[in-house]
């Protein structure tokens, strides 16, 4: 749970701790063992790196609002804006456009919000 709040902000997990129900509760622990306990608490490679990583995957599969939340994360994580559109670049030729172009305008959105002081 330490690095969930790490990387994506203590407002955001709250927020999913207070949604969580009967019926997302073991998914919401699945998460938090495995992507966030072994997955991004692991020493094979630094946070981001892993956000690059996670911002490729989530553009490429059109996951757009985890894809938002990542963009934010990653940012918080040490990636600058121009590391973002060489990720992109790379979903783009490796995707497809569409999926690319889609993320672009996702992620200019969430670099305004977070670059506004």
């Amino acid at each position: 749970m330490r690095t969930r709040r790490e990387v994506l902000g203590d407002a955001h997990v709250d927020r999913a701790v207070a949604a969580t129900t009967e019926f997302t509760a073991p998914f919401q622990d699945f998460i938090t063992r495995y992507a966030w306990g072994d997955l991004w608490s692991g020493d094979g490679v630094d946070r981001p790196t892993r956000s690059c990583l996670t911002l490729a995957i989530l553009a490429s599969t059109g996951c757009e609002e985890e894809f938002s939340m990542h963009v934010r994360a990653a940012v918080g994580n040490g990636v600058t804006p121009a590391e973002i559109r060489e990720v992109l670049m790379h979903v783009a030729v490796y995707a497809g456009v569409p999926k690319a172009n889609r993320a672009f305008a996702l992620a200019q959105k969430v670099l305004d919000e977070v670059q506004t002081p």
